[in-house]
């Protein structure tokens, strides 16, 4: 009778293991399942950019992947039972949910509608497959074996999922952007203003939205809401009745990107910040930015006009003949609009624009750096083309806000300046971040900085060319995680920085440290580029 209850209980405690271990193998499945949705959401829900991703992170080949590849061989050997199996299943499940639960991430996953509906099909898939390789094998070994094949496969099953749901997501954008050119239809005196560069234009954007807002109703497209779905949501959601102006901001990685949005909103007037080079990786040649911006100005009617900005040659370079292209620039004398006599410092800049018109308007702003002023002549010229006076235009752009992580001067209580232009650093960008760093004349000049990614063939060579700036810029550079390390420390002893100013570190947080030990009161800090988790 012991002996019975004694086998009874022994039974019990496995059945309670297996089930122990068949839960932990399902939430470290799903939660792994999260992490990869969350990699697909940063890249725009696209397969071929996810795969780009994968091949460049080495995610697929990670150690965990691989003790998960050990774990399925192990399980394949004949003399292995049904509890060593789940014995191996349950430690790695273990390891792996404590790890995904304290993860911590720049850009976690957002639970948009659609993002539910890819989790929602790719588990679903997962457990079909479970239950399909039950009934076909009746062998919880085999089963077993088959959850930590979904684990090392969890890549491709959110793949999959993305691709089964291409018919619905465009059925269901469909029918948004026809509400959206609804609702535009029937707004017929609202003017349209579009906004496309390489870089700058969000900067633009918001420089232009706070200067119009002292005369009209205004509606800009929120934060970075500059791709087709984007822009369908600010018109559906935000849109009203009233409102009297709509600033588009249009981003593209792939040609077509811009027209597309276009179609939709039918620019009256439009900015094209910049040409340069940005998103290289996916449009491969400068030619094809110049012609993906320039699909802006193809847009915009006869009675309209674009400002060009020819600081920069692809812009400078290509003619427009289907409106009125007005160019602007930096001392570019041979523009319409242009900016000179800048001045600028710890407080502020002060400058002067000259018109076609011949008329010079002296401004001031809170904002620093030639960047900034280069984004400031833009808006000002299209709030003068729109007759607003000049005296509310010069009150607006004193009281215009830095955009956060882009070029923003900040001033700690330890007597420390930072610069923060921590969003989406350029080789254009980096240069005037690097010009107002070298201006700064008090204390230590620090650079804390990953590098430039999405640069194509030419991310090694623009990164060692950043460090050589660095070089001449700084006195002490920080150079964070492996991704541009050896561009950027090359760059950084061929323009001479002593070894003892470069520290190389593998994390913002060890950076940190490092600026800790070695800031003092009247130093300067600038903070340039940060980069998504889809990079190291």
């Amino acid at each position: 009778m012991n002996e019975k209850i004694i086998t009874m209980c022994i039974n019990a405690l496995i059945i309670i293991f297996l089930a122990v271990a068949g839960i932990a193998g399902a939430a470290s499945f799903l939660l792994e399942l999260k992490r990869d949705l969350m990699m697909m959401q940063q890249n725009s829900y696209r397969n071929e950019r996810y795969m780009r991703w994968l091949r460049s992170s080495g995610d697929m080949t990670s150690w965990l992947r691989m003790a998960a590849l050990v774990v399925f061989v192990i399980i394949q050997l004949p003399f292995v039972g049904l509890v060593t199996a789940c014995t191996c299943v349950l430690l790695l499940s273990m390891y792996d949910i404590l790890r995904l639960t304290t993860a911590k991430y720049k850009k976690p996953l957002v639970w948009t509608p659609r993002a539910r509906r890819i989790y929602g099909v790719a588990a679903g898939v997962a457990l079909a497959t479970c239950v399909a390789a039950w009934f076909v094998s009746r062998n919880p070994v085999f089963v077993a074996r088959w959850t930590v094949a979904l684990y090392v496969l969890s890549h491709v099953i959110i793949m999959a999922a993305v691709w089964m749901l291409k018919p619905v997501e465009a059925r269901i954008n469909k029918g948004y952007y026809d509400d959206a050119a609804r609702i535009l239809r029937s707004m017929p005196g609202l003017k349209v203003i579009g906004i496309t560069g390489s870089y700058g234009k969000t900067s633009t954007k918001h420089y232009l939205n706070r200067i119009l807002q002292e005369q009209w109703d205004v509606l800009m497209t929120p934060g970075s809401y500059n791709t087709t779905m984007g822009v369908i949501r600010t018109v559906r959601e935000m849109m009203k009745p009233y409102t009297e102006i709509f600033i588009c901001e249009m981003g593209a990685k792939n040609i077509g990107d811009i027209k597309e949005i276009c179609d939709l909103v039918h620019p009256d007037m439009g900015i094209i910040t910049a040409v340069g080079e940005q998103h290289l990786e996916s449009f491969k040649t400068i030619e094809n930015v110049q012609r993906t911006k320039f699909e802006l100005a193809d847009a915009i009617p006869a009675g309209g006009f674009v400002l060009v900005n020819n600081d920069f040659p692809y812009a400078a370079s290509r003619e427009v003949t289907n409106t009125t292209a007005l160019r602007y620039g930096i001392e570019a004398k041979d523009a319409d609009y242009y900016a000179t006599d800048i001045v600028y410092g710890k407080e502020g800049t002060r400058f002067v624009v000259h018109t076609p018109e011949g008329a010079e308007y002296p401004f001031e702003t809170r904002l620093v750096g030639e960047c900034n002023i280069s984004n400031l002549i833009p808006a000002i010229a299209i709030a003068l083309r729109l007759g607003m006076p000049v005296d509310k235009v010069r009150f607006a752009v004193s009281r215009v806000e830095q955009v956060e992580h882009r070029l923003n001067m900040k001033h700690t209580p330890g007597g420390i300046t930072i610069i923060d232009d921590a969003f989406n650093s350029n080789p254009h960008g980096s240069r005037m971040a690097l010009d107002v760093l070298r201006a700064m004349d008090s204390g230590k000049r620090i650079v804390i900085t990953p590098g430039m990614i999405e640069l194509g063939d030419r991310q090694r060579e623009a990164n060692e060319e950043f460090g050589r700036n660095m070089a001449r810029s700084a006195d002490v550079a920080v150079v964070v995680g492996a991704y541009n390390r050896d561009a950027i420390l090359a760059g950084l002893r061929d323009g001479g920085m002593p070894a003892d100013r470069i520290h190389a570190v593998d994390t913002f947080a060890q950076a940190q440290n490092v600026l800790s030990s070695i800031a003092r009161s009247g130093d300067t800090v600038l903070y340039e580029n940060d980069l998504p988790d889809t990079f190291k």
